[in-house]
């Protein structure tokens, strides 16, 4: 693991009235630089060859002060960034990277946290954990925290009620080609026909979580957690858009179950919808986000810091309403529309996007010289 005394040590050497914001050129980019911008820090995206145009063309910044994208540092392959001249280039540059989930589709995680000597603005050796197959993952935290989520089946043996197959694709293997079951027999005659199909791998299929398939209302809830101020906060609620099974849901059910006998479910993520909540569960929501900061604290020192979320349900199966977990994200979520969801501007008089509640972070940190503090 690369010494966060090293990182910081690297950071307090910038000048810090000429900070570059950094980010890989897909995700959340936009977002993160748009932000920036409007608080007077310069924006670099590193972009892979053959998609690059979105920031090296469209949202390029301009001569008349549109855009947000400054400078741009186009690669073959994204994983190329750990290349001494490209660490050398953002370093001169005096970049802060945002990191997103394109840092553990395109990445290995080792060669992130020992060798990206780069300053990433959030806790880099975090953000494996999103991974199920890797120890002390979300699981245990969520798990730690107190924090319901789907009950987990270590054998499909065991599979006693309605799961959720959670594979990873053959071809695209950061997707997964998720799957229904609702019995062993049900489980085997599915993953067979995947299998066949070349869908999945063996492999694959061997690692796959099998969980609990919990009905409720679908919501993300969106944090950050300011280290500087010690507090949590809601950027905003949404919910996911997902293919092809929001085609599949939009069909009359009796041409659903017409349609499903040439092809399967898939659940993709292709974007997201804006979402609101009745205030009366937002005390419960910031309580579940305030308990897994704690557990991050004390299972991952110096702990989350900024953006997260906590993706699930809420449900009311035991007689009131619950949120359980499916997902955690470690990072800056997807979903750049937060910003049109009301919670920030109860806080902030308007409501501000993940971009720029990270520059206003960077800014106070710069200001009261804690830049070191918000970096690993």
């Amino acid at each position: 693991m690369l010494e966060r005394k090293k990182i910081q040590n690297l950071v307090e050497s910038y000048d810090p009235n000429k900070i570059t914001i950094g980010v890989l050129g897909g995700h959340s980019a936009l977002d993160v630089c748009r932000g920036a911008k409007r608080h007077g820090f310069k924006t670099l995206a590193v972009c892979q060859k053959g998609r690059e145009k979105t920031y090296t063309k469209y949202y390029r910044t301009r001569d008349d002060g549109r855009g947000c994208i400054d400078s741009t540092i186009v690669l073959e392959k994204f994983r190329d960034i750990t290349k001494p001249d490209v660490q050398d280039r953002l370093q001169a540059e005096n970049t802060i990277f945002i990191h997103n989930r394109y840092f553990w589709v395109y990445f290995d995680f080792t060669d992130i946290e020992n060798n990206f000597q780069v300053p990433i603005f959030g806790t880099r050796s975090m953000l494996k954990l999103e991974e199920r197959n890797v120890p002390k993952n979300q699981y245990y935290l969520l798990q730690r925290a107190g924090i319901r989520f789907p009950q987990l089946f270590q054998s499909a043996h065991d599979i006693d009620r309605l799961v959720i197959v959670k594979v990873n694709e053959a071809i695209r293997g950061y997707e997964r080609a998720f799957f229904f079951a609702s019995s062993y027999a049900d489980y085997k005659k599915k993953s067979d026909q995947l299998l066949a199909k070349k869908m999945i791998t063996a492999e694959a299929l061997n690692q796959a979580v099998i969980e609990e398939y919990v009905i409720g209302t679908q919501i993300n809830f969106n944090y950050f957690y300011s280290i500087l101020d010690d507090e949590l906060e809601i950027m905003g609620t949404d919910t996911r858009r997902q293919t092809n099974l929001d085609g599949l849901l939009r069909l009359p059910a009796d041409e659903q179950l017409a349609v499903l006998k040439y092809l399967r479910p898939k659940i993709i993520e292709t974007g997201h919808i804006a979402a609101t909540t009745k205030e009366s569960i937002i005390e419960s929501i910031f309580e579940l986000g305030e308990r897994f900061v704690q557990t991050t604290k004390k299972e991952y020192p110096p702990g989350i810091i900024g953006p997260f979320a906590l993706q699930g349900a809420i449900v009311a199966d035991k007689g009131k309403e619950e949120m359980v977990v499916f997902d955690v994200s470690l990072r800056i979520p997807g979903s750049p529309l937060t910003q049109f969801t009301p919670h920030s501007g109860y806080l902030y008089g308007e409501s501000i996007s993940y971009g720029e509640r990270i520059a206003l972070e960077l800014e106070k940190a710069i200001r009261t010289k804690r830049l070191k503090e918000i970096v690993t």
